[in-house]
């Protein structure tokens, strides 16, 4: 059991009224880093108050960069002054460890100073290939990649950077910003192609133009940047978090709760509402908001042919794997028999064996694939007590836990407030029945 505290939660409870989805948390990882590309002033809004991007602002903080929190989601930040000496410290080493978004600091840095360093990376369990796109990024640009065993770090340098032709190993997300960021400040042109091009990636080239730089190909997996001597600041503002918008769909639909997601920006959710909505759920889209009805059953369509509906994760614009564990615990209370398929990672599925113990229909056929037979609410989730093994799979068992018969106890509650922000005061506002303890 965690010490890091739990949410006890009622199930049961009907919600309704509106919600405002935070900003998005994979994007502010990377357009704050963006902010060490240049040592003019940046203003970043609409910044989500979660763990993961709290730790990075402090980190940059350490780093020498003037932080100044101008309302409760801007921040202004300005690189002037970095210490490069604190990147070798062993304080920087325990922070950057803890957060995996730390990798990001890296293109800057290179592209800025032709120097940077970082810890092998904490966080979450991930696989080795993640970060090797990154590094041999930054060295078809030039750079000189080292591993320092003895100290853990990654060191890189470089006398300059310099535009190549790449093809990504794998169209990482983080790997596409990292390399991006780097590219603007090298002499000469970068083509980057298999480059992830998610919304964070759009919203980080958009960025990026307004700070001066020139690229082209933005939303495609082509990229093209024209180097250039320097950047200049800007202001930015992010977009609502897409993983969340989805969770809470989800959410509305397994709690049989009448829910408004507000100014959700549905043109920046790709496939995701209609994944929702082949599920059986029924959502109306008015505008920028996102309404679904308290539904009293949802049926999972089948194929054209009667064949069972797969849910699949891809990259862009394919439907994103952090809300498959929502698509899975959704699936469970619907009419009908999904096949969920979690191509990306692992062990993102591992969490079944909690909504198998709540009663939940699911046959994990794999570390990869589960098959999931909806019970139509004859028999609700029982409330049990567990641990979330990571943040996505935590939203989704709160989700469950809401949906429950009794009370659940979620250990390890800091895993959901590393991504979702206030989510008990939140959701407590709508009937909710979270207690923290």
């Amino acid at each position: 059991m965690s010490m890091t505290g739990a949410f006890e939660i009622q199930g049961g409870a009907k919600l309704s009224g509106e919600l405002i989805p935070q900003g998005a948390k994979n994007e502010a990882l990377q357009v704050i880093t963006a902010s060490l590309l240049t040592e003019k002033k940046i203003t970043i809004s609409n910044i989500p108050n979660i763990t993961d991007v709290n730790i990075l602002i402090e980190l940059l903080g350490d780093m020498g960069v003037i932080v100044n929190k101008t309302d409760d989601s801007t921040y202004e930040f300005e690189a002037k002054d970095i210490d490069l000496e604190y990147l070798k410290s062993a304080e920087f080493k325990s922070k950057g460890q803890k957060l995996r978004g730390s990798i990001m600091i890296v293109g800057p840095l290179l592209a800025r100073f032709g120097k940077a360093w970082i810890p092998k990376p904490g966080g979450d369990k991930i696989g080795r290939r993640r970060i090797d796109t990154h590094f041999i990024g930054f060295q078809k640009l030039g750079a000189k990649f080292e591993i320092n065993d003895s100290e853990d770090f990654y060191s890189l340098s470089a006398d300059k950077l310099t535009g190549k032709y790449m093809l990504l190993d794998e169209a990482s997300v983080t790997g596409t910003a990292n390399i991006l960021m780097a590219a603007t400040l090298a002499q000469g042109t970068t083509t980057i192609f298999n480059a992830a091009c998610e919304p964070y990636i759009q919203q980080l080239c958009r960025m990026l133009t307004k700070m001066g730089a020139k690229i082209s190909g933005q939303g495609s997996n082509l990229l093209t940047i024209e180097g250039t001597d320097a950047l200049e600041g800007c202001e930015h503002r992010l977009l609502p978090d897409m993983i969340e918008i989805g969770s809470f769909i989800g959410l509305a639909a397994m709690t049989n709760s009448a829910i408004t997601i507000k100014d959700a920006y549905p043109e920046h959710l790709g496939i995701i509402p209609q994944t929702f909505k082949a599920l059986g759920i029924n959502l109306e889209i008015n505008g920028n908001d996102i309404s679904i009805p308290a539904i009293d059953s949802y049926e999972i369509e089948t194929y054209i042919d009667g064949s069972i509906l797969t849910v699949a994760d891809a990259p862009w614009p394919g439907f994103t794997p952090d809300l498959l564990s929502v698509v899975l615990v959704v699936a469970t209370q619907a009419k009908g028999t999904v096949l969920v398929h979690q191509k990306m990672f692992e062990s993102r599925l591992f969490f079944v064996d909690k909504l198998i113990d709540m009663g939940a229909k699911i046959i994990l056929c794999d570390p990869h694939r589960a098959t999931v037979i909806g019970m139509d609410r004859e028999h609700p989730l029982r409330g049990i007590d567990m641990t979330s093994p990571d943040i996505r799979a935590g939203i989704a068992l709160l989700i469950a836990a809401l949906s429950a018969e009794g009370t659940s106890v979620i250990h390890n509650s800091h895993q959901i407030d590393r991504g979702y922000q206030d989510i008990d005061g939140r959701l407590n506002a709508l009937g909710a029945k979270i207690k923290r303890v």
